[in-house]
């Protein structure tokens, strides 16, 4: 049986577009993936850069949520430190309310910005205790408060009749572990740091521990992936990897390299020299070269689900790559 696959869709500014132009093509994706059988989509939280389309998470959510009818929509994720919990569950209770059983609440301790921005959001203040935000959310969502608890009286209306399913989001070992020990399910970002992905799900399955929202492991991996019959295209999608982390460690935050860009850039000395070591990150090929690679990820990873990113930002041609990878994985077509 195939594995269920979601796409996470960065919403990111390629080349000239305006940011408008940017969402509709997200939104298009999106009813792209809804046919195509993909499981879920979703978008990130980060703030203050210019390069991605938007930063209010609620508002692309309920967009994408209007503009699909079967796919899963949510975040990856919700950066809690930024946010008070009855917030965040009155938002997501309200958007399970309007599209029942189609909502996903993906959560993260990382700031998802720079320490000034992440200062400004939180109104001065500091919010460094994960875990009992954490427990506030869930408590929250399913009405779980116990009766001493001062918020027992409070009430994150509306009231759903299922809670919104949520994700513990890691990069490192802490989401896993803290997925293990909650009971919740684990997602690992491979893209971001791939060494650590087989150890720590495979981890995060032997250490699980059941929990009222989920009885046994269940993990999902997040990579680059982009299917193409065209080896330069293919060298694109490595190419525009590769410029875009590198204006992130300049502290640039500006739009992702357009098309042409990024073929000149395939052609230079510095990116054969770079190339070897970033196809092990990005999954670029034809379909069946890449439907290999994700498999073997998942195998490895010991993961119930894949969740890929397009590094290519071209709407024709990251269409193409979503429905490529729809067919060899042999999603289930509406």
């Amino acid at each position: 049986m195939s594995l269920p696959v979601g796409i996470l869709d960065f919403v990111a500014i390629t080349g000239q577009a305006s940011a408008r132009e940017t969402i509709e093509a997200s939104l298009e994706v999106a009813r792209a993936a809804d046919r195509l059988g993909y499981r879920r989509y979703w978008v990130p939280e980060h703030h203050n850069h210019l390069g991605l389309a938007f930063t209010s998470q609620e508002v692309m959510i309920t967009r994408l949520l209007e503009q699909t009818e079967q796919i899963r929509v949510g975040a990856a994720g919700i950066m809690l430190p930024n946010w008070a919990p009855l917030k965040v569950a009155e938002v997501f209770r309200t958007l399970e309310t309007m599209y029942p059983g189609r909502v996903d609440l993906g959560l993260g301790r990382a700031p998802g910005t720079d320490g000034l921005t992440a200062h400004a959001l939180r109104n001065g203040q500091s919010h460094d205790d994960f875990p009992q935000q954490c427990a506030e959310l869930l408590a929250f969502l399913h009405d779980a408060f116990p009766e001493t608890h001062p918020y027992r009286q409070v009430v994150a209306a509306p009231v759903p009749e299922h809670a919104p399913e949520v994700f513990m989001l890691g990069s490192s070992d802490f989401g896993p572990t803290f997925a293990a020990v909650n009971g919740l399910v684990a997602v690992f970002a491979h893209h971001m740091t791939p060494q650590y992905a087989v150890p720590l799900l495979r981890g995060y399955r032997e250490r699980f521990e059941p929990s009222p929202y989920l009885n046994a492991p269940y993990s999902i991996v997040s990579a680059l992936a982009f299917a193409t019959d065209e080896p330069d295209l293919a060298d694109a999608a490595l190419a525009t990897w590769m410029l875009f982390k590198d204006k992130l460690g300049r502290g640039e935050r500006g739009a992702r390299a357009g098309l042409q860009e990024a073929l000149d850039y395939t052609r230079t000395e510095q990116f054969a020299a770079r190339k070897p070591s970033n196809e092990k990150l990005v999954f670029a090929g034809t379909a069946d070269a890449v439907h290999e690679r994700l498999t073997e990820l998942a195998s490895d990873c010991q993961v119930d689900e894949l969740v890929v990113i397009s590094p290519l930002g071209e709407q024709e041609h990251r269409l193409r790559s979503f429905e490529l990878l729809a067919d060899r994985f042999e999603l289930p077509r509406a």
